[in-house]
């Protein structure tokens, strides 16, 4: 499995970032960019290799740069954010995915989607519907992957800002949430209920270690229970603004075009 992700620093005005399902606090931007390197260096550490999208220091929102794309086999699929303030992020994203030899699609308006809403498992792309994602840009996803033989399911939420800000996937397959937040777990023949918010949010590195927040300390002890290993890293900063840690990269495990060095 190729371990290359790409990533994007916080800017100088991270903390004017959106809010929607959260009561605003005050956002520590010094304190967000450590918090950001720290989970870049827990990639580098499980021996991913990083890329930097081009700053979007205009755009608070920039450092969540999973919403700008979904990937899919040799298949990009350029988002069309349903912020109209983050709009701007996706031409960072396009131009590192074409130097990386991607095929590039992407979301037509006047559709939006973003990133967020897409969880992918063994063929199966679930998208969340009702906050910035729409059913015609759904449709749109379906005609791009479809070619791919994946299968595109719409998942109607209400209660958070993305769909993966209420469930993830663990290696095996098992689809993770916090009750609270899930509107339908019914949507998975595997689900598996989590007794913290930040619980709900993981990030496969390989097929037996997650990167979770260290902010779900009982979530980490039932995952390791398992037989997981666990990577935790602090985004106390990023959380405030609804991110988590599936939000701050784009994993590109099979990426196709020329041969990297992973040093």
């Amino acid at each position: 499995m190729r371990k290359l992700a790409l990533v994007r620093r916080p800017g100088p005005r991270v903390a004017e970032g959106l809010v929607t399902h959260l009561e605003r606090s005050p956002v520590d931007p010094d304190l967000a960019l450590r918090q950001w390197q720290g989970y870049v260096d827990a990639l580098h550490a499980e021996g991913w290799r990083t890329i930097e999208v081009p700053p979007a220091d205009d755009c608070p929102d920039a450092v969540f740069v999973e919403d700008t794309v979904v990937v899919y086999g040799d298949v990009a699929v350029i988002s069309r954010p349903g912020a109209d303030e983050r709009k701007p992020e996706t031409a960072g994203t396009e131009q590192e995915l074409r130097g990386l030899g991607y095929r590039i699609e992407h979301i037509e308006a006047p559709e939006t989607l973003d990133g967020g809403d897409v969880l992918k498992h063994d063929g199966t792309v679930w998208v969340g519907l009702g906050g910035r994602t729409t059913p015609g840009a759904v449709d749109q996803l379906r005609t791009h992957l479809a070619p791919l033989g994946a299968v595109v399911v719409g998942v109607p939420l209400a209660k958070v800002l993305h769909l993966k800000s209420a469930v993830t996937a663990l290696p095996d397959g098992t689809v993770i949430g916090w009750d609270p937040v899930v509107d339908d777990a019914s949507v998975w023949e595997r689900y598996e209920s989590v007794p913290e918010e930040p619980g709900c949010h993981v990030v496969v590195l390989d097929e037996s270690t997650v990167l979770m927040s260290s902010a779900a300390p009982r979530t980490r002890a039932r995952f390791e229970e398992r037989g997981l290993r666990v990577v935790a890293v602090d985004i106390g900063e990023l959380e405030k603004l609804e991110g988590c840690v599936t939000c701050l990269s784009v994993r590109l495990r099979g990426a196709p075009g020329p041969t990297w060095d992973p040093r």
